[in-house]
């Protein structure tokens, strides 16, 4: 059994259809797909090996599998600059949390002006369907997405992309480099593949994913399974 399969079994014999941010992350990462660099912590022991690892500044999340709304629910912090912001935050996202598998998520911060966003949705008659779009804030509003039937190839994607008028943001604009294309068309390809792959996956939302120089990386992800 894959690492991924073994997460999405634990995760059904327990009564859940959605995995943690960091189990979403863990399935993505076996097919490839860019992540920010991050560290699952449980108290304030791991919490200073992680700021060692991942450097300053860092975000700091509440992760559990019940969370899908961690801003409304304010249980991010960003840009957090030192060891006491850290531990401050970290005690701050704990009282706001409930249940008894507390975890915080600590992770780089990723810099970049550009988000989109890429998922995957399970289509009861086309069946696995990969989404990208313009992410953040402006997702709901704008609605800017294209779709295409999975499987397909790298040159799908990039027609993909092109569909959208978030395309635009694409190229090389305002002192900005342009996007490496072909890795993010290699993110929706392999989106795909997971569809195609692990039938119990009805739904993946990677938003956002930001541009860090020319490279995406998934910032945040959610995965829903099918009861």
């Amino acid at each position: 059994m894959s690492e991924p399969q073994k997460i999405i079994e634990t995760a059904l014999k327990e009564g859940r259809t959605t995995l943690s941010e960091y189990e979403s992350k863990l399935v993505l990462t076996h097919y490839q797909i860019p992540i920010a660099k991050e560290k699952l912590c449980k108290n304030t022991k791991d919490l200073k090996e992680a700021a060692r690892e991942i450097g300053f500044p860092m975000v700091l999340k509440g992760n559990a599998p019940d969370i899908t709304h961690k801003t409304e629910k304010d249980l991010i912090r960003l840009d957090i600059r030192n060891e006491a912001e850290a531990g401050q935050a970290f005690n701050e996202i704990l009282e706001r949390m409930n249940g008894s598998s507390k975890t915080i998520l600590v992770q780089e911060m990723v810099k970049g002006k550009r988000e989109f966003l890429a998922g995957l949705t399970r289509d009861p008659q086309f069946g696995p369907c990969v989404m990208f779009g313009l992410g953040g804030i402006f997702t709901e509003i704008l609605k800017d997405v294209s779709f295409r039937v999975a499987p397909f190839d790298r040159r799908e994607a990039l027609e993909m992309m092109a569909e959208t008028k978030a395309s635009k943001m694409l190229e090389a604009i305002r002192g900005m480099e342009a996007v490496d294309k072909n890795a993010l068309g290699d993110i929706l390809v392999r989106l795909g593949q997971i569809g195609l792959e692990q039938e119990k996956i009805k739904e993946i939302d990677i938003n956002p994913l930001i541009i860090s120089g020319a490279r995406p990386v998934a910032v945040d992800a959610l995965i829903v399974l099918a009861p």
